[in-house]
């Protein structure tokens, strides 16, 4: 087991031992002293942000939002650690869905259903509740190194009642597990703001160019399957979301099969960018976001293994 690999067995085990209010307060310390170091992932999400918000609003508001914005992430960590701890009463009391009718709707036709999610918020709550509401929920983790870290958090979301497949290396394919998966009636959310491969599709995001996996949009195509966009978002006593959908796909005939998925692409990314500027200071992106950035000039911050929509 590398440092890597034992920060986060430690995390598991010591932080969700602690008293919440100890934990939240360490966790809290922590995003304001990376705040105040100012070190590459900080300065990449204020000029994240800054994309967000535009050039108008003062540089002193804009401080407060990356501070803020800290804090967020820092509380999903937090939340991350402490999750195999909760019971299912706790799981479903601290995530709220707005929309979740349409869901309950879908899994009961059989029909499934694809979820294009943001870095946002706390996805894996999201995904844990979904579990504990009894609904079956398949998504995809990239694969990252050292193994140790990837298996570990597989199992994390495995014990929460997620089924977890790689990005590559499975059995099968994993789109074609997640086709199969989808037609038998399951909720396949995938986080879909930011692409892992360098060949995701190019849109407009926040008025820039960036790339965003092709996945959702190529499941909802292949399948049939209503495709809807979420906001994530933090509230003091739970984490929250809002799906909007499901969004319309163009006929088969319309267009070729990428154009399809462009368009499609497209759509998912300005439902992205209105949620996302409904809450910037929830949106956990401290990497590069958008084609024209440069290099952080800096290590990227930790994050988990996304449940990526490149599939």
């Amino acid at each position: 087991m590398n440092l890597t690999e034992a920060g986060y067995v430690a995390g598991w085990r010591v932080i969700r031992a602690l008293p919440r209010p100890v934990a939240a307060a360490a966790f809290r310390a922590g995003a304001d002293r990376a705040h105040r170091k100012d070190g590459g992932g900080t300065r990449r999400l204020r000029a994240n942000l800054r994309r967000v918000v535009g050039p108008e609003l003062p540089d002193a508001e804009l401080d407060a939002l990356v501070r803020a914005g800290l804090r967020s992430y820092a509380r999903y960590w937090l939340e991350a650690f402490r999750l195999p701890g909760l019971s299912r009463a706790e799981i479903l009391a601290g995530f709220r869905l707005d929309g979740a009718e349409k869901l309950a709707a879908d899994v009961a036709a059989g029909r499934g259903a694809v979820v294009a999610l943001p870095h946002a918020g706390n996805w894996d709550a999201a995904g844990a509740w979904v579990a504990a509401t009894g609904w079956p929920m398949t998504t995809v983790a990239e694969r990252l190194k050292p193994e140790g870290v990837y298996e570990r958090f597989v199992a994390f979301r495995e014990g929460l009642g997620m089924e977890i497949l790689p990005t590559h290396g499975g059995p099968r394919p994993a789109f074609d597990v997640l086709v199969d998966r989808l037609r038998a009636g399951a909720v396949v959310p995938l986080l879909a703001d930011r692409d892992l491969s360098a060949r995701g599709v190019e849109v407009d995001f926040f008025g820039g160019r960036t790339r965003m996996p092709a996945g959702p949009a190529l499941l909802a195509l292949r399948t049939g399957a209503p495709l809807y966009v979420a906001s994530m978002w933090y509230e003091p006593d739970a984490a929250c979301a809002s799906i909007e959908g499901p969004l319309a796909l163009p006929e088969p005939d319309s267009a070729p099969l990428d154009a399809r998925v462009k368009l499609v692409t497209q759509r998912i990314a300005d439902g992205l960018a209105a949620g996302i500027a409904r809450h910037p200071q929830d949106w956990h992106m401290l990497q590069r976001m958008w084609l024209d950035q440069g290099p952080a000039g800096a290590p990227a911050s930790a994050q988990p293994p996304s449940t990526t929509g490149t599939v």
